[in-house]
């Protein structure tokens, strides 16, 4: 499999004026486009237009999105419309790449509306990540935030504007993953008394799960599954290994694919395949006794930035692959795997067409979300042509 995807536009055509989970696409855009991949021809569609740099969207049971903008904001896009802010938010640390991040509903939304949200925490000396919990009331045309919960935050702040990782993904056992990174600060990610740099695991209330590597708190904060990453910005529950899978930004290459492992360290900074910036060399170099081998990288850097696992009807052609948004290059990386999840090959999909891509999302119906970066963003929905 090559690394480059064939691009063939089919010209501009008009939606027809069809509904399709809630969203009306024919008041979003009134156009779209094919495009050939390697295996299947996708029609891409703007779903909604306007929203100032997203980075995180969930599916709401009506078919509408619930989507976080970085500078402090949620929104409601439903029928193309972006919603007035949603009311309730705490306030942010909107610098760097600090803000509002991820988002994701709790498996009992449609009774409880709860949902799960990260951001950076500000605090004294500067900002950490936190994790939230909370109750979305939508009233249609408003919506509020009550019984907004902290269940987690990093209680080192620092002014630092880089890496706060920070996707959440919700396991089959209702408990919760977060990723965080380690602020900028490498030798964060190997203390094992501090959050930064670590996958942690908690339950739906903030409380540790009795089986946690580090339950007791002996050797490490209870909160923490793994340790030793860099900056997770892409995570997902894969249905084919039962098991939690991410993506992470290297330095100057170095970006990885991990499985994280209860107890397991990987390595940053005493291992990595990339380089400083400056071009010095990190750590020890590429493998060192007690620290995991990633399970794919890219050097030079690709920037990922969301991640999914597809597991629907729409594509077959790509089940059980991974779906990875790149900032760099602006495009979706599709990793194929075998049948033991193995990662064989990748594929480089939509270069340069959509922008920088921050989330990726799987729809209950099988079409796939992208959520480019950047000012007057887009959503876009691939689906099959």
């Amino acid at each position: 499999m090559t690394n480059r995807t064939t691009i063939a536009i089919a010209g501009l055509f008009a939606i027809a004026a069809t509904t399709l989970g809630g969203l009306d696409f024919a008041n979003a855009q009134d156009s779209a486009r094919e495009i050939a991949t390697e295996k299947v021809k996708v029609k891409a569609e703007t779903v909604a237009t306007g929203l100032a740099s997203p980075w995180s969207l969930a599916f709401l049971p009506d078919g509408a999105l619930l989507v976080t903008e970085k500078a402090g904001t949620m929104r409601i896009v439903r029928n193309g419309e972006l919603s007035e802010p949603i009311s309730g938010v705490p306030k942010v640390w909107n610098s760097g790449q600090g803000g509002l991040l991820d988002v994701a509903l709790a498996p009992d939304f449609e009774k409880s509306g709860a949902i799960y949200f990260t951001y950076s925490e500000p605090g004294s000396g500067g900002a950490g990540t936190a994790i939230a919990s909370a109750r979305l009331v939508d009233e249609g045309e408003t919506a509020r935030l009550i019984d907004v919960k902290t269940l987690f935050s990093t209680k080192k702040k620092t002014s630092r504007g880089q890496h706060f990782g920070s996707r959440i993904v919700v396991a089959p056992d209702n408990t919760l993953f977060v990723t965080f990174g380690e602020r900028g600060d490498m030798n964060r990610a190997q203390d094992s008394q501090d959050p930064a740099g670590s996958v942690l695991r908690i339950n739906a209330d903030g409380s540790v799960p009795a089986d946690n590597p580090f339950a007791d708190g002996q050797k490490a904060l209870p909160q923490i599954w793994s340790t030793g990453h860099r900056n997770p910005q892409g995570a997902a529950w894969d249905p084919v290994t039962d098991s939690l899978w991410i993506t992470e930004h290297g330095a100057r290459g170095g970006d990885e694919v991990n499985r994280p492992e209860a107890g397991k360290n990987y390595g940053w900074p005493v291992i990595s395949y990339g380089r400083h910036y400056s071009g010095a060399k990190i750590g020890t170099g590429t493998a060192a006794e007690g620290y995991e081998q990633p399970l794919h990288y890219w050097d030079p850097s690709i920037a990922p930035s969301g991640l999914a696992v597809y597991d629907g009807a729409m594509f077959p052609e790509w089940q059980g692959d991974l779906l990875a948004g790149a900032l760099k290059h602006q495009m979706l990386v599709r990793l194929d795997r075998d049948g033991n999840a193995r990662i064989t090959g990748e594929e480089r999909m939509f270069k340069g067409e959509f922008g920088r891509i921050r989330d990726v999302r799987v729809a209950p119906d099988g079409s796939v979300y992208l959520l480019p970066d950047g000012k007057g963003a887009s959503i876009i929905r691939l689906s099959r042509a």
